[in-house]
């Protein structure tokens, strides 16, 4: 089992390490050591590394340097903008509207809001799992504070219509936050095409490392910290800042806004042919998301009468990396709260196989999935009482 070829395909996850981005941390795991805070030599090393990351970031986003705060990943930048935000606010109104799709690192703090009795609206998706603007308008009263719609969908890879949801907040003078965690090196993230006031990027998810990423916070947006201490990103975030991370974080989105049209250009033939494939080899099993307006890597299934769960435990014996849904939602054993929001029945959700290709995905991987999938859904649903 040991010499078998492993075969990685769940980069909505998590993705490796880009060469170029280890070989950049490094030294700052290394001899350059020093607290960004300190005035020594060894501080100012690290705070000029840290100021380089910010103007890679910025530039990745077509931002200002200091418009971007460091935090630890994706979940942390969410928070700080919808409990920052709905707390600077909070004179001004009580409302909060965002969708039935958003992750968890956006849902549940949206959560902690209403019991502190803030309002907040859930707008529905339709089947390809798309939030229909016009629903957005319609939300938007006179208390509404931040509207909050992620640019792509983690499970079903189903892009918003963010340009013009943010079109409808600017004229409705409303903040509009877009959590990008999937779509930086996948699709081109630009603040001021997207209209974003506020939005959110983790580096794990681009080829850079674990527990770091940014908020991306527009100059004049009204918004208060939520990590109180010693001041650091300008009092928005303090803590001694991740030296290591930051640097691997630049580098990492410096690639990603160069590469993202190659990536896309490399992945998405080999997504259509693993949709081909499986839809076309499997009875009883179905694409779900949109089926043009999705992220380019990502394929997500539905198989009748077996567990998603189940699946997966197979592929791994099998060498093959693969997730149900959101690595996050994976410990709790519930069905996707994406595929509910889609119409989808429990008992059909629970039967879904995640599929995210990345940069070193080869046509060779795509096929022997293919090969292994069909005998693996039929070994299952041979053993499955509802089929």
């Amino acid at each position: 089992m040991h010499d078998m070829r492993r075969i990685y395909m769940d980069h909505a996850a998590t993705t490796p390490l880009h060469p170029a981005v280890t070989e950049a941390m490094l030294p700052y795991l290394g001899e350059r050591f020093g607290n960004p805070s300190s005035v020594y030599t060894e501080g100012r090393e690290a705070r000029r590394a840290v100021e380089e990351a910010r103007a890679r970031v910025a530039g990745a986003l077509g931002a200002d340097p200091s418009e971007v705060f460091f935090t630890s990943g994706g979940t942390e930048a969410d928070n700080l903008a919808i409990i920052g935000v709905a707390r600077a606010l909070r004179e001004r109104g009580d409302h909060v509207v965002t969708t039935a799709v958003e992750h968890h690192a956006v849902l549940e703090p949206c959560r902690y809001l209403e019991k502190n009795g803030y309002r907040v609206t859930y707008l529905p998706v339709d089947g390809t799992g798309m939030v229909d603007p016009d629903e957005v308008r319609r939300a938007i009263t006179p208390g509404t504070i931040l509207v909050s719609v992620m640019h792509a969908n983690n499970e079903v890879g189903t892009i918003q219509p963010v340009e013009e949801i943010s079109t409808i907040c600017r004229e409705a003078g409303v903040y509009f936050h877009c959590d990008a965690v999937q779509t930086v090196g996948a699709l081109e993230v630009n603040v001021d095409r997207l209209g974003a006031d506020l939005l959110s990027v983790s580096a794990h998810k681009l080829y850079g490392p674990k527990g770091v990423g940014c908020l991306y916070v527009r100059r004049g947006t009204e918004i208060t910290s939520l990590l109180l201490g010693g001041g650091q990103e300008k009092g928005m975030r303090s803590g001694t800042e991740n030296v290591a991370g930051i640097v691997g974080f630049g580098v990492a989105m410096e690639l990603a806004a160069a590469e993202w049209r190659e990536r896309s250009e490399h992945v998405r033939p080999l997504r259509d042919r693993l949709v081909e494939g499986i839809l076309g080899s499997i009875p009883r099993s179905s694409l779900n998301g949109h089926p043009e307006r999705r992220l380019p890597n990502n394929a997500n299934f539905i198989f009748d009468f077996i567990e998603g769960e189940a699946i997966c435990l197979r592929l791994d014996f099998l060498g093959i990396a693969a997730s149900t849904g959101s690595a996050c939602s994976s410990e709790r054993g519930e069905a996707s709260h994406v595929l509910l929001a889609l119409g989808i029945p429990p008992e059909r959700a629970h039967g879904s196989l995640r599929l995210t290709l990345g940069r070193e995905n080869t046509e060779e991987d795509v096929d022997y999935l293919l090969e292994n999938l069909p005998r693996v859904v039929e070994d299952l649903r041979a053993m499955s009482p509802l089929a």
